[in-house]
């Protein structure tokens, strides 16, 4: 492990030593080139093979002196992970040397093997031709280890026939849809500066760390990320006592390694603390542009295991590795600016900023009470379903929280009020011309909701601890992107553009504040009160991603040129598959686990504990207990045996399903019922086999012992 002793190298000198960063391009560069390159990344202009060349030198001889051999195209497909071919530099002369090459061509464009991707029906198998294309947007890095340094660029994969094969594409598209309609409602407000708006993201990470020697003998952690069998010790987190408490000293090793790897590539690590439940873990970075946030948020997935194992510990980035304690989300802080520096999400200490901050709240608010089933597909995983709903993560309903202030506010111009109390007591005039003064910090934060304002950004609950947040993002971009152009129109034909404004905050805000709650997303009384406004509650995954297929969401995202309908049928169908075969996998740990070791092992406590029995009663002494004990464990283990018998007939039938949604639904409705079956059992069996009999460490050592 490597350890920088800071006094020497500071941290200011080590952020972005690893990043070939805009700072690093800018004194590589020529002026001329830079000026170039930073249009191409505004979208002003496009990349030209000339300019390409300039820039590949330059980043060659940058990695080159980082001792760097071999570059990759570092991409996200379908998978949800992210890929990587390698190559190296070396190009042979005649006189049997090598001299070190990388040009423009190898940088613009790459070829890997597309064949074993994930294409969803988009292309066959035996097609194998795709393309990476560089990504100017996100800054290419070095991934250093004990095996050499690597240079990675940042890359975009399409197939052969131009298709997106990945997540970064359809990011890019919505980013680029989102601009447009903003500009066009800037424009109609009165801003003629601003040239194009930027989506930000801080996404949140959670994660667990156990013992690597105790994870290494658990076939369901390494084989699934979660376990699939375990019993609850007498302690979980009830007492909240690990909730921001001192961290210990092997995690917070750990923690300094992890920084300080995030802090050479460039990513600005800035919080970490210990989570609710024991051996939990959070780690979030201060925002930046959501292509640059996509990749980086990969990066410290990858980096959070890496690092973990050479601390001997196993980084675990499940929704939900352990039951009975809380799972792990990533919570996606998302907001707009401009390229001059304005956040629309900013309140403003004057009407005219209000009235921008107002406008762009309330089409957030109808974009997610119009496009709620899209966002919370946008967070449809099979891991995610055991999280969300609990009391650790936001319910499936979504709904957005503003706080008692800015409700006030928007509910009096939905309602054509003429005045409104501030907090404060003053009253704000709400005329024609003028909206009101908001304070920055107009609520406090509600952890029970999915999707909440918290000063100046919007903080999306529901995603996942594993998630790529590309897709959320995409989905939330375009959802945002159409009801800006529909507002954007409105606001052009208008010949009043200041009472144009104020209409169409009252009239959208008043039908779509039905998604507004700012109350306890928990309560059973939000359950029966969101069923009266209308709000879906779609519980699981599978019956979420239906919407990615109905012809709304395909005509709405064909007309921002984020997805054709191939494209999008080829997504549902892909994650529909992702959702089978992660809970077969599942089933299939589960059966194995139960007839090769916990079995096993139950039968073979329960004969010695019979044998011990019959001495007992030999010598005239009383073996009732040990009977009973033996009974117990004898029905339970029958049970078992039963119940897994009866798991491997239906994950048999769900295997031999072809349709892709009849397949999930058997899965999530046949499937996972069984697998909880025989976990109860073998749970059970747990709580009565003695320690040293029982075949794997428990939650106790697990979740306590780092």
């Amino acid at each position: 492990m490597s350890i920088v002793d800071f006094t020497k190298t500071p941290v200011a000198a080590l952020y972005g030593s690893h990043c070939f960063s805009n700072a690093v391009m800018r004194e590589r560069l020529p002026k001329n080139i830079y000026k170039e390159i930073l249009a191409v990344q505004r979208g002003e202009k496009e990349l030209t093979l000339e300019v390409a060349e300039v820039v590949a030198a330059a980043m060659r001889d940058w990695a080159l002196t980082q001792g760097a051999s071999h570059y990759t195209h570092w991409f996200h497909p379908l998978t949800g992970l992210t890929a990587e071919k390698h190559d190296s530099f070396i190009a042979p002369t005649p006189d049997g040397r090598v001299i070190m090459e990388f040009s423009g061509k190898e940088l613009i464009k790459g070829e890997p093997d597309a064949s074993s991707f994930p294409s969803g029906g988009l292309r066959a198998t035996f097609e194998a031709r795709g393309y990476t294309a560089w990504d100017v947007t996100s800054p290419a890095f070095l991934k250093q280890d004990q095996t050499g340094t690597t240079l990675c660029i940042p890359t975009a994969f399409i197939s052969y026939y131009g298709q997106a094969l990945d997540k970064k594409v359809p990011l890019l598209k919505s980013i680029d849809a989102l601009s447009k309609q903003a500009i066009r409602v800037l424009r109609a407000l009165g801003n003629e500066s601003s040239k194009r708006v930027y989506t930000t993201v801080g996404p949140e990470q959670e994660y667990f760390l156990v013992d690597k020697t105790l994870y290494d003998t658990r076939p369901d952690l390494i084989l699934t990320g979660r376990t699939v069998f375990g019993s609850m010790p007498a302690k979980g987190q009830e007492m909240e006592d690990h909730y921001f408490g001192a961290i210990k000293e092997r995690v917070a090793g750990f923690m300094r390694e992890l920084n300080t790897e995030l802090w050479k590539v460039g990513i600005a690590a800035k919080t970490q603390h210990n989570e609710v439940a024991p051996n939990q873990f959070e780690i979030a970075p201060v925002f930046t542009t959501t292509t640059a946030a996509v990749d980086a948020n990969q990066l410290v997935m990858e980096t959070i295991k890496s690092v973990a194992r050479r601390h001997g510990m196993e980084g675990l980035l499940h929704e939900k590795p352990f039951a009975g304690v809380n799972g792990s989300g990533k919570h996606n802080n998302w907001s707009m600016a401009t390229d001059d520096g304005i956040n629309l999400f900013e309140p403003g200490e004057n009407p005219e900023s209000n009235a921008r901050f107002l406008f762009f709240a309330a089409a957030v608010v109808e974009a997610v009470d119009r496009y709620a089933l899209l966002i919370r597909a946008s967070a449809a995983t099979a891991a995610n379903d055991h999280r969300l709903g609990a009391n650790e993560a936001p319910p499936a309903i979504v709904s957005i929280f503003f706080g008692g202030p800015l409700t006030e506010i928007l509910d009096n111009i939905a309602e054509g009020k003429s005045s409104a109390k501030s907090e404060g007591g003053q009253v704000i005039k709400l005329g024609v011309t003028s909206l009101p003064n908001l304070p920055k910090d107009v609520s406090d934060r509600n952890r029970t909701s999915p999707f909440a304002f918290t000063g100046n950004k919007f903080e999306f609950r529901m995603v996942g601890s594993s998630q790529s947040i590309a897709t959320p993002n995409t989905y939330l971009n375009v959802a945002v992107a159409q009801v800006l152009s529909e507002f954007a129109d409105k606001l052009e034909q208008a010949a009043n553009k200041n009472e144009a404004i104020q209409s169409i905050i009252k009239e959208s805000y008043a039908k779509h504040r039905r998604v507004v709650f700012n109350g306890n997303g928990y309560a059973e009384e939000w359950m029966r009160e969101a069923e009266r406004r209308g709000l879906p509650n779609v519980r699981n995954a599978v019956d979420a991603l239906s919407v990615l297929i109905q012809s709304e969401t395909i005509a709405l995202f064909e007309a921002h040129q984020v997805f054709s309908k191939d494209e999008m049928e080829s997504r549902y169908h892909i994650y529909l598959e992702k959702y089978a075969k992660q809970i077969n996998i599942e089933a299939g740990v589960t059966i194995d686990m139960a007839r090769r070791y916990l079995f096993p092992a139950a039968t073979s406590y329960a004969g010695t504990l019979a044998q011990d029995a019959a001495a007992l009663a030999a010598v005239g002494a009383t073996n009732i207990p040990q009977a009973k004990q033996v009974k117990r464990i004898a029905e339970l283990a029958a049970e078992l045996y039963d119940e897994t018998a009866k798991l491997e007939a239906v994950l048999a039938e769900a295997q031999e399903v072809e349709d892709p949604f009849s397949k999930a639904k058997v899965y999530g409705e046949k499937v996972r019922p069984a697998m909880d079956a025989v976990r109860s059992r073998g749970d059970g069996l747990e709580k009565l086999v003695a320690k040293h009999a029982w075949p794997f460490p428990g939650y106790e050592e697990l979740l306590f012992k780092l």
